[in-house]
């Protein structure tokens, strides 16, 4: 038990490493779970394109949503995004630093995907086989339009008696795979170029205000697992009060039963304190309005003047 409390407080002390770790496990997953579908075109003009550009672009936008419900942050900066002014104002550039910070882990196991599936070029072969122009390939010539359009939906079918051994088919499915291949490529090297600018143009901004975002990011964070912590303690110990209030209040027919209760100074010392003088239901539920409502200001100062 204490080694699994070890573990979740690494997760919780170190969240941005684990949410790195957590968006490589969803990219590796979603590599996996391409490698090992059975994609499979129906080869029927109707639904060609529906089937190609849903396999291509449905996984990625469940992919995305995963990742934002993984990602802890994305609860944090709703709330502070939401949450009224109260005595706290509210700093736009944190927000926008946690929102781009989520979104970019979000996105990588769906931009993964997709590279993923145009490098294979299958689901663009059965997405846009039905659209190319017969012209351009031989063995369309005395075919009429409506034949035409069955054929090219077989093209992503190779196992068709039809198309087994037809030069057209495979004329058609390598021009497609090579503009797949060619549009995956461009991706991924789009996405490098534009990484590696990010990286080498920061310094040339303004440091102390990314420094800034950064520092209140993690404090918001912080400060709302520390709190949760602390709902929880104090639930622990008012738990403890009220099941003990219970069995004061049956004392006595405890006692025709032959059970032992605890005597006044065997209590634990310093309970009173621990539940710092909140006792009633009520007050805890204002303490929770006022924390939502008027959390205080960034400013300890003011509790040492007190």
């Amino acid at each position: 038990m204490d080694r699994f409390r070890m573990i979740f407080q690494y997760f919780q002390s170190n969240s941005e490493s684990v949410m790195n770790g957590i968006c490589g496990l969803l990219a590796l997953a979603s590599v996996k779970m391409y490698t090992s579908f059975d994609f499979s075109c129906p080869c029927l003009p109707q639904y060609n394109m529906a089937y190609g550009l849903g396999i291509m672009f449905i996984p990625p936008i469940v992919l995305f949503l995963c990742g934002l419900i993984l990602n802890r942050q994305s609860l944090v900066m709703l709330e502070e995004w939401r949450r009224p002014q109260g005595r706290r104002k509210k700093d736009l550039a944190v927000i926008r630093y946690m929102c781009s910070s989520i979104m970019q882990r979000a996105m990588v196991a769906p931009v993964v995907w997709i590279i993923v599936t145009l490098l294979d070029g299958k689901c663009l072969i059965c997405a846009f086989s039905g659209s190319m122009d017969p012209e351009k390939f031989v063995g369309f010539a005395n075919v009429s339009t409506v034949q035409v359009q069955q054929l090219l939906a077989k093209v992503p079918c190779k196992d068709e008696e039809l198309m087994r051994n037809s030069t057209s088919r495979k004329a058609v499915s390598r021009y497609l795979r090579c503009w797949s291949q060619v549009l995956g490529w461009s991706i991924l090297l789009i996405l490098i170029i534009a990484a590696f600018l990010a990286r080498w143009l920061r310094p040339c901004f303004n440091q102390a205000t990314l420094l800034q975002a950064r520092h209140w990011s993690n404090y918001i964070d912080i400060e709302q697992k520390i709190f949760e912590e602390a709902c929880c303690e104090h639930s622990r110990l008012f738990a403890h009060k009220c099941i003990l209030h219970f069995f004061e209040s049956m004392r006595q027919e405890i006692k025709l039963h032959s059970f032992s209760l605890p005597r006044e100074g065997e209590r634990a010392e310093g309970e009173e304190d621990l539940l710092q003088g909140i006792t009633d239901q009520d007050q805890v539920n204002k303490l929770l309005k006022t924390w939502y409502y008027e959390k205080p200001p960034l400013d300890v100062s003011q509790a040492h003047q007190r």
